[in-house]
């Protein structure tokens, strides 16, 4: 049975993502639906929710390449391709951030981690088939929380480089 997803504009004071969308001007819309701890996958959960494709609902992963931590941002209905990733950001090898680490450097919680308003920069890769779409959905900082934008304010906003990350 899918859930409701509420449809509204982001009021001031929300997540350090929405704060820093609604700080830079960006047009943005946010989806609320109602989390079940019990799904498998955060990412298809809000696909389903919200009645989007998962080819427009990106998963915000946080990983090492070569010892320093990389956010990458891919569809839900795929996975990260590592070396990829590494390769886009010049590195030699890359492996999943440890989950304690990437929820203390970004500020949010795993399967709430946005790839907007993190506690510290880190550099970000967009999976390049976001720019297939008008807008995509991102987590917006919490779990049963998306952002819904186009994929070049996103790019614009974290200073992403564009790359085929994703598999």
């Amino acid at each position: 049975m899918a859930k409701k997803s509420k449809k509204q504009q982001q009021q001031p004071g929300g997540t350090p993502a929405t704060v820093a969308l609604t700080a830079a001007g960006a047009v943005y819309t946010v989806h609320s639906y109602d989390h079940d701890p019990a799904h498998p996958s955060y990412g298809e959960e809000a696909a389903e929710a919200m009645g989007v494709s998962p080819d427009r609902v990106f998963k915000t992963l946080v990983a090492d390449v070569d010892g320093s931590l990389t956010v990458a941002v891919v569809p839900v209905a795929g996975q990260l391709d590592l070396k990829a990733l590494a390769a886009a950001v010049g590195g030699k090898r890359a492996a999943m951030a440890d989950p304690a680490l990437a929820e203390r450097t970004t500020g949010y919680v795993r399967g709430g981690i946005s790839p907007l308003g993190q506690r510290k920069k880190l550099p970000t890769v967009l999976d390049v088939s976001a720019s297939s779409h008008p807008t995509i959905c991102v987590s917006a900082g919490r779990r049963g929380l998306e952002v819904e934008l186009a994929p070049e304010d996103l790019q614009k906003l974290t200073e992403a480089v564009l790359a085929p990350i994703g598999r």
